[in-house]
């Protein structure tokens, strides 16, 4: 697998990312296992997970697999602070010193491991002081705890405000929703990102499971649309504008003797700015779907062409 430098850093990942979200949710331990070290012996360093992943189940798997499976520094980690999916409605979000640096020390001890590679404010927080933020993550990298920092789900104001602190902990990534059926971060995140040496992570490159062609004869009863925790996630892709799109992914897969996730996978991991892909699977044969995909460059002609469909 080929990698990356995460923007203006030294840090440098695997173009393709193992994302954790379904682990103890849709993926049992030994699944979760399984994944892992199909991802490593591919060549694959970044690995994605929140508390909040799997119903905060997914770090304890991960951390049941560090050293046993696959040896801690084999990987980059990525990890978030800043939501609480278990407070109240209206108290979730809280990005203060107090709220960063207790989930910080919270995963490290669920991990079993004595720093982060990659440590994310899990959103942008209305209520706390961007420069308490820098201070903090400024800390955690002087103290040891961590190693890069980045930020999830940031407008391009919200990125360029942050990363005008220039400390040690100052941001070096950026991670958001960037697929053929998600392309509004290009109006103004990534410009913003790419102005400020700031890395990107694509997340949900599949559109849930839309551009693989899945549903494009309907909901399949075995997939994710199917189920009540992420119908509504995978609908909202089902629009007029996707079906154009899903059929042009289609075209192209059939004429480079392909899969549509492949196309639809290439296409997000090569777009400027973006150091890593970084796709969730629920089970070890989606994996190996999506890692098929590294060996795949799409001819400028149907990027170009996918580009036009899906503006």
């Amino acid at each position: 697998m080929e990698y990356r430098a995460v923007g203006a850093s030294g840090l440098r990942v695997s173009r393709l990312g193992l994302g954790t979200l379904h682990w103890g949710r849709d993926t049992d331990g030994d699944e979760a296992a399984a994944q892992l070290s199909a991802f490593v012996d591919a060549g694959g360093t970044l690995v994605d997970t929140s508390p909040a992943y799997g119903d905060g189940k997914a770090q304890r798997i991960l951390a049941e697999l560090l050293d046993d499976v696959v040896p801690r520094e084999y990987l980059v980690i990525g990890g978030s602070a800043g939501i609480d999916a278990a407070a109240p409605g209206g108290h979730r979000v809280d990005c203060s010193r107090r709220s960063l640096l207790a989930q910080l020390d919270a995963t490290l001890r669920e991990l079993g491991t004595d720093y982060l590679d990659m440590w994310q404010v899990a959103t942008w927080d209305p209520v706390t002081p961007v420069g308490e933020i820098a201070a903090t993550l400024d800390y955690a990298v002087s103290s040891g705890r961590v190693r890069y920092t980045g930020a999830r789900g940031y407008l391009g104001w919200q990125l360029a405000t942050a990363a005008s602190h220039r400390g040690p902990g100052r941001l070096v990534a950026t991670q958001a929703e960037y697929s053929l059926l998600a392309r509004g971060v290009e109006e103004e995140l990534l410009p913003a990102a790419a102005h400020h040496g700031i890395g990107v992570f694509a997340a949900v490159p599949l559109a849930g499971g839309v551009l693989t062609g899945k549903y494009r004869g309907g909901i399949p009863a075995d997939s994710r649309g199917a189920d009540d925790v992420h119908a509504s996630e995978v609908r909202s892709y089902l629009t007029e504008t996707s079906i154009r799109v899903v059929d042009a992914v289609l075209t192209a897969a059939d004429g480079l003797g392909t899969s549509p996730l492949a196309v639809a996978l290439a296409w997000a991991r090569d777009r400027p700015g973006v150091a890593s892909a970084v796709v969730g699977s629920r089970d070890l044969a989606q994996l190996t779907g999506v890692l098929s995909a590294e060996e795949l460059e799409l001819p400028a002609a149907i990027a170009a062409a996918l580009d036009d469909v899906s503006a």
